[in-house]
């Protein structure tokens, strides 16, 4: 289903998160907010905490942490001043056991006190980076979700019951734009760096391209070839092997908005890491 973000392009972070968390908006939110950091969540009982924690350091590309919210209350500090994570982002998944059971668009009756939200960076954050050269981002030329794969060649590291396949998400473009992005993204390793494969999906075990595992599927262009980052979506394939009482993750594509600018936040995580 396609939809329209450009009313929402140029507004500020907090005023798309007002407009979520009244409901009007429950769609993706790739080109929001054009300049700002996006994040992925993942929410889970304290019992997991550490595990999670330790799974994301292991698996820093897929799993880039940016804040982490501990209650009673589920209220950002570092990403942005008192923003709710279980209102402020368009849609939810909640799994229980490992196994997904339902989407919503606010999951407040979820939260617990003793949870703990993890935000993880997304790659919608280097997409302003990849347009502003020239690079067309395809999801949103077309108004889809981004195409999301399970890629069991390349397996995550370990820790504690969180493992499983990297999660990575598809972007086409010509080899020379491939190369172009290749370059820009290394430079932002906080919302996944470099992409880990460019060429054909048959070769990283993508049986068909036309059918991701998450999100819409796009066109791909005569003389264009897929190119493939680690996506924040690796920990809903985890949390399906750790298998916890209850999760709440966002809705792939569905991310947290930010009060970081983009072209800031290597240095605003440096300076939060040494306060």
């Amino acid at each position: 289903m396609a939809f329209d973000i450009t009313p929402y392009v140029n507004m500020s972070p907090a005023e798309v998160r007002q407009l979520i968390r009244a409901g009007r908006i429950d769609f993706p939110t790739a080109g929001m907010c054009a300049g700002y950091a996006q994040a992925n969540l993942v929410i889970l009982p304290p019992d997991y905490a550490a595990d999670f924690e330790e799974y994301a350091r292991l698996n820093p590309f897929p799993c880039p942490l940016l804040e982490i919210i501990h209650g009673p209350e589920p209220l950002t500090r570092a990403m942005a001043d008192g923003a709710n994570i279980c209102t402020d982002i368009p849609r939810y998944r909640i799994y229980e056991n490992g196994v997904f059971v339902k989407e919503v668009t606010d999951a407040s009756e979820y939260w617990q006190e003793g949870f703990v939200g993890f935000l993880i960076g997304c790659s919608f954050s280097f997409e302003e980076a990849l347009m502003r050269e020239g690079i067309e981002v395809r999801h949103i030329a077309q108004g889809r979700n981004v195409p999301m794969y399970k890629v069991p060649a390349f397996p995550t590291r370990p820790a504690g019951p969180f493992r499983g396949p990297m999660i990575c998400s598809m972007r086409p473009m010509t080899p020379e734009n491939a190369w172009k992005a290749y370059q820009i993204t290394a430079q932002m390793p906080n919302v996944h760096g470099a992409p880990v494969h460019m060429g054909p999906a048959a070769a990283i075990g993508i049986q068909d391209v036309t059918k991701p595992d998450y999100g819409d599927p796009v066109d791909i262009y005569p003389g264009e070839i897929p190119v493939f980052w680690p996506c924040g979506v690796t920990p809903q394939a985890a949390v399906e092997n750790a298998k916890p009482p209850i999760v709440i993750t966002h809705a792939p594509g569905h991310m947290f908005i930010t009060d970081i600018v983009n072209a800031e936040l290597n240095d605003y995580l440096e300076e939060m890491k040494n306060k």
